[in-house]
């Protein structure tokens, strides 16, 4: 599951930085998801460290009356431009100290590579799945690792266009399990009617607003 809305109202590019809470309309999404939820055989939830992975875990635990667990392999994807606003029309591009950073998009080059993401997150669903064996695990990540993860399974290049990510705010990324082998993918968007239509998957980002926002 991706995590819902986060209050930010600086546009920033807040990556693994601490502090970012969900919004109301977040906290609306989570409890959307968790009442969709409410009927499946969910017996281990877990969440990434940052705040607004946990606080979207929370409501999708309680109804199953369980706990949140923190798995650190499901964190956000690290990228150098943390902290500041790095969007489409915001000038970024036109500055040279930002150059080095974008030399190589395969890798990527601003970032954590994509590889390396890969490897912690099946790691993390590899773990959920052994926690919740024969029955259904819920795990809350970010955007780009479940992205990554969902082109590896699926046998597509990991380096993309991020607008055409299918993995909306408060999402759902579903890997089914063969004994110890991935053998299906789903995706369903249960709170997509909160979802502002300007971050829904494939939606073109406003001129001038950071990529950072819902991510």
């Amino acid at each position: 599951m991706r995590h819902g809305e986060v209050h930010n109202p600086d546009g920033l590019l807040y990556g693994r930085l601490p502090g970012y809470h969900l919004s109301a309309l977040g906290e609306r999404m989570a409890e959307t998801v968790a009442e969709a939820l409410a009927g499946r055989d969910i017996t281990h939830v877990v969440a990434s460290p940052l705040e607004r992975a946990q606080e979207t875990a929370e409501p999708v635990a309680k109804a199953h009356g369980l706990p949140v667990a923190t798995d650190g392999r499901l964190i956000e994807a690290a990228n150098v431009f943390q902290g500041k606003s790095f969007g489409v029309g915001d000038g970024s591009l036109r500055h040279p100290g930002n150059w080095r950073h974008l030399r190589n998009p395969f890798r990527p080059s601003w970032g954590e590579p994509y590889v390396e993401q890969v490897v912690r997150m099946k790691s993390a669903l590899d773990a959920a799945r052994d926690a919740a064996r024969g029955h259904e695990a819920v795990c809350v990540s970010h955007q780009l690792p479940i992205w990554i993860l969902r082109s590896y399974v699926e046998h597509r290049r990991l380096w993309h266009d991020p607008r055409k990510r299918q993995c909306t705010l408060a999402s759902l990324t579903s890997f089914t399990y063969e004994d110890d082998r991935i053998v299906s993918v789903r995706y369903w968007e249960p709170a997509i009617e909160l979802v502002p239509v300007h971050l829904r998957a494939g939606a073109k980002p406003k001129k001038g607003a950071s990529k950072s926002v819902g991510a």
